[in-house]
């Protein structure tokens, strides 16, 4: 059986291009061309059943390199911890007052976009900050 080369992150939310959209601010990620035949995704949601318009909505990392994140409307809301979190990786190599720094300025940058710094864990020269998206999703600063 041949190796998987791709994969794609999926959110359940509320408001699946909203949510798209912090996460493309965050990772630097960009919103794919739109289907073949549509000048905009306005207008490709405008061609959906009402019910399917903003049901879903994803972004890419424009080197390729990083996996796909896709968005789809749940109507449930959100109840418990997440099994699964992304981790976004800021303070690769650093350690100890220099790597802190790195997790706080980038904590920094993303409460004003609507995260929400959880905690701080503090392991010596390992630290990271839990945080959660616009929606309450839980993922790190790292």
């Amino acid at each position: 059986m041949p190796s998987i080369k791709q994969f794609q992150v999926t959110f359940d939310c509320a408001e699946p291009e909203r949510v798209a959209r912090f996460w493309c601010e965050v990772l630097g990620y960009v919103v794919p061309p739109p289907p073949k035949g549509f000048a905009t995704w306005d207008d490709f949601d405008r061609s959906q059943a009402p019910e399917d318009q903003g049901s879903w909505f994803a972004c890419v990392d424009p080197s390729g390199v990083g996996p796909r994140l896709y968005f789809q409307r749940v109507p449930e809301g959100k109840v418990v911890k997440n099994r699964v979190h992304l981790d976004v990786r800021v303070g690769t190599g650093l350690v100890g007052e220099e790597r802190l720094a790195a997790l706080e300025a980038e904590c920094a940058r993303l409460v004003p976009l609507g995260a929400v710094r959880v905690q701080l864990l503090l392991d010596e020269n390992d630290s990271c900050i839990a945080m959660q998206d616009i929606e309450g999703n839980e993922f790190c600063i790292d």
